[in-house]
């Protein structure tokens, strides 16, 4: 089997090939990639001499680009998306351009050559839940995006729908809580805390750090979009989470720091962002009950590999933080996408 992958080169993406590459050895993965800020090549080099993986350089909004290969694959597994809310408050074009425009794009070639596509998307577009609740989001959650970013992912899973009820195109959907492991992006809230602390730096949090979101290790993520791509029923939507659905992110720090050996002058609070969503809670039974999915270790024992990873694997960290990864591609490719 042939699998398109968009985004590839992104966090979820990379950590998705290699997974995909390690239990389903014998097919072929095409990696779509833009490589914005958030693509790097260096999450994949153990994988870029492996025969049955190939790296295209381009944009999902290029019909040119995208017609050709989705003709040429089997499945199109779609992660590539704009994803940090700070970023979406500031400038939100980009997000619907990609997240929105990019996903029609995709599913018009998947529907001309008629073309399993999975969307993964986010907890986000549900909004967010009272801290004295103990409602969780499921699959029948309306939609109450709060974001430019969660508006953008919103707007693309109604497509994916759009498309499996008009024109039968063989569509699932996976809205995901907040991912964290290996080759994560330092701008985001777990690698941040890490990284800063690696390097004596205070972590910054937003308010009073009180924001509870349900986290999900990024392995037991893509093993779940593997056992939907096996066992999911076209036209679904499963929501996948993980086991901490209700810690908040002073809670995180706190463990992050006795990791590291670490104490609580580290932490600064900062001025919050606007429209902050105050909870995400997953309820992924249906996921448990139809794919026999569950995570493989709790949320501890998933930080602690995490905290090891960066502490491991420091010159990877510190070329995207200092931005030299993108000299990687620049060189290779002279910077440009198509």
């Amino acid at each position: 089997m042939k699998v398109l992958v968009t985004g590839g080169a992104g966090f979820i993406g990379s950590n998705f090939i290699h997974y995909w590459l390690k239990n389903h050895p014998q097919d072929e993965i095409i990696n779509l990639d833009k490589l914005t800020y958030a693509g790097n090549l260096e999450n994949l080099k153990a994988v870029e001499n492996n025969p049955n993986y190939k790296f295209v350089l381009g944009d999902i909004c290029n019909i040119d680009v995208v017609g050709p290969l989705v003709r040429d694959c089997d499945i199109v597994v779609h992660f590539a998306a704009e994803s940090h809310v700070d970023r979406s408050i500031i400038d939100c074009a980009e997000f619907v351009r990609t997240n929105v425009m990019g996903t029609q794009i995709l599913l018009d070639a998947a529907k001309e050559h008629d073309k399993r596509f999975h969307h993964v998307s986010t907890d986000e577009v549900f909004g967010a839940l009272s801290l004295d609740s103990k409602e969780k989001f499921n699959e029948s959650t309306s939609y109450n995006p709060h974001s430019p970013y969660s508006a953008s992912k919103a707007g693309s899973d109604h497509l994916v729908r759009a498309y499996f009820d008009t024109h039968k195109l063989a569509i699932t959907i996976s809205n995901c809580s907040n991912n964290f492991g290996p080759y994560q992006f330092p701008e985001k809230f777990i690698p941040l805390a890490i990284t800063n602390l690696l390097t004596e730096k205070k972590v910054p949090i937003y308010g009073d750090g009180l924001y509870v979101r349900d986290w999900i290790y990024v392995t037991d993520h893509c093993r779940a979009i593997d056992l939907i791509l096996q066992k999911g029923k076209i036209g679904e939507t499963y929501c996948i989470g993980g086991m901490a659905s209700d810690i908040n992110n002073l809670q995180i720090i706190e463990k992050i720091l006795k990791i590291l050996g670490k104490d609580k002058t580290m932490i600064e609070f900062v001025k919050d962002r606007p429209a902050h969503d105050r909870r995400y809670a997953v309820d992924w039974s249906k996921a448990k009950i139809e794919l026999g999915y569950k995570p493989e270790h709790d949320f501890d024992e998933y930080l602690t590999q995490t905290v090891k990873w960066y502490q491991e694997n420091q010159d990877w960290w510190q070329k995207v933080k200092s931005g030299e990864y993108q000299k990687y591609y620049k060189k290779q490719y002279g910077g440009e996408s198509c």
